[in-house]
């Protein structure tokens, strides 16, 4: 083994997951790779996008453009479509700064569901190839909110999903932590737009994001946060815009 790869795989690996509002635009996503390309000497990268902004809301719009119940497996076909575009533009937007990077479908990442379509959960993820590119220095780009299911037909996990596939890469790549990268500065005790002045937690139990997120609350999926507390995975709530610490979750708050 070379001693770049020594290297490489001293490095920890670390799962960081845009939300659709960070990946909104050509703009966000450029300053997402330079975001990304600042932080390779730190850890190896795998890195979860939801679909550009609104784009999973227009795909739903189309689909009742010519369906009265748009549901099931040509659904899913059709929403997996908004991060296929997303992750294929943070792609190129890293080559563009010389960062070798490589985007994957889920299929070629392992992310195996159950086969309920539209509501799939992830049953199993074969890290197999997403090891061997991080181990070739690659950054490497997953689609969030989906899988395949056993018959290799394309699912989605429903609204919120991206969250969960970031998490469920953190817990299968046993990564120092799960970013969730949102356009907030972590969480919040109101909601800022509502509330001025609203205080930033620095540090949560998982059990109490889980019963602010399934109470309503913005802030992440509770089976986001159910699968790190599993296994002991950090979660780091965070802004995409600024480097600035969040909110970190863990057992226990402190």
């Amino acid at each position: 083994m070379s001693s770049k790869e020594d290297v490489l795989e001293g490095r920890p690996v670390l799962v960081q997951k845009y939300g659709g509002s960070s990946v909104a635009t050509p703009e966000r996503i450029k300053a997402i790779a330079d975001r990304i390309e600042n932080s390779l000497d730190e850890s190896r990268l795998v890195v979860v996008l939801s679909a550009m902004g609104k784009a999973t809301d227009e795909l739903v719009d189309l689909a009742h453009q010519v369906s009265k119940n748009p549901t099931g497996r040509e659904m899913d076909v059709l929403l997996a479509t908004g991060e296929q575009v997303s992750v294929s533009l943070l792609g190129l937007a890293l080559q563009e700064r010389d960062v070798k990077a490589i985007s994957l479908t889920a299929s070629q990442c392992g992310i195996r569901t159950d086969d309920s379509f539209n509501i799939a959960r992830i049953k199993s993820i074969d890290t197999t190839r997403i090891r061997e590119e991080l181990d070739d220095g690659q950054v490497v780009i997953i689609p969030g909110f989906q899988g395949v299911n056993p018959d290799n037909e394309i699912t989605t996990l429903g609204r919120g999903g991206s969250d969960i596939t970031g998490a469920a890469l953190a817990v299968a790549l046993n990564a120092q932590a799960c970013e969730i990268c949102t356009d907030v500065d972590g969480v919040l005790s109101a909601d800022p737009g509502v509330v001025p002045g609203a205080k930033l937690w620095q540090e949560l139990s998982y059990a109490a994001t889980i019963e602010m997120a399934s109470s309503g609350a913005k802030v992440l999926h509770p089976r986001a946060a159910e699968l790190c507390m599993a296994y002991g995975v950090p979660i780091h709530v965070r802004s995409s815009f600024h480097g600035r610490q969040g909110t970190w979750l863990s057992l226990i708050h402190i």
